[in-house]
């Protein structure tokens, strides 16, 4: 009976983490270039106990194990909005911007410029070109973005903007304000991703999706804490009923 109750509860505990992970990508619906996160659980069977005195062999405990939460990589829908300062990220690059913790990563392509005439995203990290961040004068006009991230003025080439990617990318790291932080060294993107000028790429959150997973998870916890409850319940009469033959 016990350990049907420490189940239960390595059960409740990884359904909460469960409902953590729905709630963040709910959340974060409408964050421009978000990428949603699933949780993966793994069983894990408890060792036996073992003697030579024991009449048979003792049943294997199932509990569950968090294994992680990994990140759905897979491309957020396509919005062009006609503004020449946002670039949504095609395949599976990602920008690089400069935050007070160093550079992170992020497919957040809402640029602007800042009052000191740099290049910035819309959570005001400094956006990194190939050469550094890339500045943009009052007087310049006509800014726009190729395809492969070339940066151009009136007066020319101001630079491009840095496009990187990792050989395992799901392993990297949330860090709030949709950037992402990795161990991994990132190497150039090459072919691997380019950028779309005049357009943003939405949340990859699929919200009926994330609504089915929420009702089910709701339902599951539910279904284990009156099992826990019943269990208690039986255990309590049980020690009760044997208080009373002693």
């Amino acid at each position: 009976m016990q350990n049907a109750l420490f189940v239960g509860v390595s059960s409740q505990v990884a359904l909460a983490r469960e409902l953590d992970v729905i709630a963040n990508n709910m959340a974060n619906v409408s964050t421009t270039g978000f990428k949603a996160r699933s949780a993966r659980f793994e069983e894990y069977l408890m060792p036996t106990a073992s003697a030579d005195s024991f009449m048979g062999s003792d049943r294997r405990v199932s509990y569950v194990v968090d294994q992680g939460t990994p990140l759905d990589l897979s491309q957020g829908p396509i919005e062009p909005d006609g503004n020449p300062m946002h670039v949504a990220v095609r395949g599976d690059a990602f920008l690089v911007v400069r935050t007070p913790a160093g550079d992170r990563f992020t497919r957040n392509g809402a640029f602007e410029i800042d009052a000191k005439g740099t290049l910035v995203n819309s959570d005001g990290y400094t956006v990194q070109g190939d050469g550094g961040p890339i500045t943009i004068s009052q007087q310049e006009t006509g800014l726009a973005i190729a395809p492969d991230g070339t940066v151009s003025t009136n007066l020319g080439v101001r630079g491009r903007i840095r496009l990187v990617t990792f050989k395992n990318p799901g392993a990297l790291k949330n860090e709030g304000a949709n950037v992402y932080s990795s161990t991994e060294q990132p190497r150039a993107a090459g072919l691997d991703g380019r950028v779309e000028p005049g357009a943003l790429e939405r949340s990859n959150v699929k919200p009926v999706l994330e609504m089915t997973r929420l009702m089910d998870v709701n339902r599951t916890y539910t279904t284990v804490s009156s099992i826990i409850s019943r269990l208690d319940d039986l255990r309590g009469t049980a020690i009760r009923r044997l208080a009373d033959v002693a």
